[in-house]
């Protein structure tokens, strides 16, 4: 049961981009956040950063209520991650290297962007 959509992939998830380099198969980052239009989606975005700069391959983990993998995305050049979503609740998790992991519980909602700001 796929309830979301990674930015840059289609629904049928047949996709010919480019993955990370590190075995994972997260596509590599790097959506422009600022033109988000979540329409008829629930949109769960951010940005990771350490010391106040993009962190580059850090990974955003969507989860279901129960904690159960649902999606992952690598971050890009300017450390950013999007998920479209159903509506409901989430967690997104971000792991990033020297052991930095952070767990965030989202309520995502049709029509609304939510930026997370994350601080590795």
């Amino acid at each position: 049961m796929d309830r979301i959509r990674l930015a840059g992939r289609r629904a049928d998830r047949a996709w010919g981009g480019q993955v990370s380099n590190d075995g994972c198969g997260a596509p590599v980052g790097g959506v422009a956040l600022a033109n988000a239009d979540a329409g008829d989606q629930a949109v769960i975005q951010g940005v990771v950063k350490r010391d106040g700069a993009p962190l580059r391959g850090a990974y955003a983990r969507l989860l279901n209520t129960d904690g159960d993998f649902v999606g992952e995305v690598a971050t890009g050049d300017e450390g950013t991650f999007r998920f479209f979503a159903a509506d409901g609740d989430w967690k997104v998790r971000v792991l990033a290297s020297q052991g930095f992991t952070a767990e965030y519980d989202v309520a995502a909602q049709v029509g609304k962007v939510i930026d997370l700001q994350v601080e590795a």
